[in-house]
């Protein structure tokens, strides 16, 4: 069942062909881990169904490869040579700290809260006598211009950011804060897996990006996105050698190591094919849809949560309304355990996710896409209310 308008979602049959999940649960962790939509997991069983017959790099796959890397250009206004299709998303940001000609004394700025896939490839650099320098926000992910340019130093080499942070949503200004990082003179590197698939993301003011498919853009596992922005190929050097990416003809051995052109350079072996097929396939639905058509509902359905959840004495641990709001709904409450909440939730078939902040404070995490409806979200807080109603009569009368 392929999906080209949103207007079809309003059929339930057509909703549940489409995103099997459906069927049996209410599905809010896309910050987490997706399920997959049927396009997309016929897309990986095509593939493996045709490499029972062949071998897996059968003829057409390397041209649907390079077919994929320009699809994956498109959707951040980036050259298909800058494409490499590698996952998962430290990968990308490993060869990237990996890769540069660092000096001791330079300064990489980074944020200690972000997820942790985006920090220790800078703080491991501190053993090769890089400072890392973190940024203190006034609240939690609110990284804002302002807040970037005060950390920079004339040592300042490169700022790594994610376009949203993991737990309060919040999404930064990418083309500000890059533009920023360029009159500089630095970097910038983008973490942008809780973006891509949800709200455009475009690579106009960004050096490097990488994002794997498993979150909003519902693609499978181990499959994604790094982008080197041409200028930079001779200057980021390939830490992950193989015959795919030097230059072997004949595969026979050279007497020097020359990499093959173009970001390819950064991917040393075989691809994971089913997984670039599969991301693939929900690019296209994504595409078909329209991203602007796709943000639009998921801040419908941010509208609705936060109503939901406030007045029901929850507090959303991040951004309400405006700019910078995902759809990315963590709240806390102060006098109800979370995690028996998020396990109540659980076992009537709703998916959310259960997070800490680094006080150790509990955080109950919805993120829905665009599939997702206000119906399902009613449900959820009728589940609420259950869990709270019951809560209460197992307290002591006095």
């Amino acid at each position: 069942m392929r999906i080209d308008s949103l207007a079809q979602l309003a059929d339930e049959k057509i909703r549940s062909a489409a995103f099997p999940v459906c069927r049996e649960k209410i599905f809010l962790a896309h910050a987490g881990v997706t399920a997959l939509p049927r396009v997309v997991a016929d897309a990986v069983i095509d593939y493996t169904d045709a490499c029972t017959t062949d071998d897996q790099e059968y003829e057409g796959v390397i041209r649907r490869i390079n077919e994929t890397r320009r699809i994956c250009a498109d959707f951040i206004g980036a050259k298909a040579h800058e494409i490499a299709l590698l996952g998962p998303t430290s990968l990308g940001l490993s060869l990237v700290a990996n890769g540069l000609p660092w000096q001791p004394g330079d300064e990489v700025v980074a944020y200690l809260d972000d997820y942790p896939a985006n920090v220790y490839p800078w703080m491991d650099l501190e053993r090769r006598g890089v400072r890392l320098v973190r940024l203190q926000p006034e609240r939690p992910g609110e990284i804002t211009p302002e807040v970037v340019a005060r950390a920079l130093t004339p040592q300042t080499r490169l700022v790594a950011l994610a376009s949203a942070h993991f737990l309060t949503g919040y999404r930064i200004d990418i083309d500000a804060i890059g533009q920023l990082v360029h009159r500089h003179g630095a970097l910038f590197c983008l973490d942008a897996i809780q973006t891509l698939g949800a709200f455009p993301t475009r690579v106009d003011h960004v050096d490097f990006l990488s994002a794997d498919a498993h979150k909003w853009m519902l693609g499978p596992l181990a499959a994604g996105i790094v982008y080197v922005n041409e200028a930079h190929f001779d200057r980021l050097r390939p830490t992950l050698l193989g015959a795919w990416n030097v230059k072997s003809p004949g595969f026979i051995t050279q007497e020097s190591v020359e990499f093959e052109n173009g970001a390819r350079r950064y991917e040393p072996g075989v691809l994971n094919c089913a997984g670039i097929f599969g991301m693939r396939a929900a690019l296209e639905m994504i595409g078909k849809i329209g991203l602007e058509q796709v943000s639009a509902r998921l801040l419908e359905l941010k509208r609705h949560l936060v109503e939901g959840l406030n007045g029901r004495g929850f507090a959303i641990h991040g951004p309400e309304e405006g700019d910078s709001v995902h759809a990315i709904t963590t709240c806390r409450h102060s006098g109800a355990d979370l995690g028996t909440l998020f396990s109540f939730l659980k076992e009537r078939g709703i998916v959310a996710s259960c997070r800490q902040d680094r006080s150790g404070v509990t955080l109950l995490r919805f993120s829905p896409h665009f599939y997702n409806t206000p119906e399902e979200l009613e449900k959820v807080f009728a589940v609420i209310d259950a869990w709270r109603k019951e809560a209460d009569g197992r307290k002591p009368k006095l």
